[in-house]
């Protein structure tokens, strides 16, 4: 299974705007996805793929982590785009509106197969399913299960695909969705893979964004799907431990481990009750800011 560091932003880029995907890399997004899909008018996705095929060396060549999001049929991903862009540099492919983990295990074969016929370490490259339809969400922990699988995306995009099809009504405060995010993080966490949440459409409404991916954070995400590199230092900083943060379980573990030293399995720290779960807690929180911060 491809292991992955965390993301907390994963950036949206067309994939048929060159000077878009030459930029990308210095917008400080932790991933970028180079879009296919619905982002490239039908005329274009040729030319799309040919043009994202030929950037990822480069792109890796600048320690930017990427991600294709491919087309698909109405019965199968486009092989001649994994084929294309299946190649050294590229960390995965998103899959766009899977039904179930049939869709997964059919993209993972392709994938499969694309490694071979390009010289590509097997089982190397990731796939992230975005849950976009009601029944790719209610197989969300099957589709986490997949080996390959790496990531789910749950996000709450307004006027788009799942509002349309779950017919809701969009909020800021995410009301509408925070059982459907909260189904798509229990199945990553059981699964051992990372929650994505977003997306924020107001680009340059930054006070909203900031606003609707603390949501996603308190909820469990892991990080959060961005569409404009303005986006990615709002977010990176929402997802990023402060430095109150840790110092606050820094001392957290020291007081535990001082009671463990007196004979104590539980202590007061700041004025709460604190024992072993707490102390493991801690300890996450402090492996994930410097693990960040690398």
């Amino acid at each position: 299974m491809p292991k992955i560091a965390a993301i907390r932003s994963l950036m949206f880029v067309p994939g048929h705007r060159e000077s878009m995907i030459d930029k990308c890399a210095a917008a400080g997004a932790d991933a970028v996805v180079l879009d296919l899909e619905d982002s490239v008018p039908g005329p274009d996705k040729v030319a799309a793929r040919e043009l994202v095929a030929g950037k990822l060396a480069g792109l890796a060549a600048k320690g930017q982590r990427t991600y294709v999001r491919i087309n698909r049929t109405r019965h199968l991903y486009s092989f001649e785009d994994i084929l294309a862009v299946v190649q050294p540099g590229l960390e995965g492919i998103m899959l766009s509106m899977p039904d179930g983990p049939l869709d997964v295990a059919i993209a993972s074969a392709l994938v499969a197969e694309a490694e071979e016929r390009n010289g590509v370490a097997e089982g190397s490259v990731g796939i992230i399913p975005a849950l976009e339809t009601p029944r790719g969400l209610q197989h969300a922990w099957e589709c986490a299960q997949a080996e390959r699988v790496v990531a789910l995306v749950g996000a709450s995009a307004k006027n788009a695909d799942l509002q349309r099809a779950m017919e809701w009504e969009w909020q800021e405060d995410s009301l509408e969705s925070k059982y459907m995010k909260s189904r798509v993080i229990m199945a990553c966490r059981a699964a051992g893979k990372q929650p994505i949440g977003g997306i924020w459409q107001q680009v340059h409404d930054l006070d909203g964004l900031r606003r609707y991916a603390q949501i996603d954070r308190k909820l469990g995400m892991g990080g959060t799907t961005i569409l404009h590199p303005s986006n990615a230092a709002v977010v990176n900083e929402i997802f990023m431990p402060t430095a109150e943060d840790v110092a606050y379980y820094e001392g957290m573990v020291k007081a535990y481990e001082e009671g463990l030293a007196n004979g104590r399995a539980s202590v007061m720290y700041k004025g709460e009750h604190i024992d072993t779960a707490h102390f493991a807690t801690a300890k996450q929180k402090i492996a994930l800011a410097r693990s960040l911060r690398k």
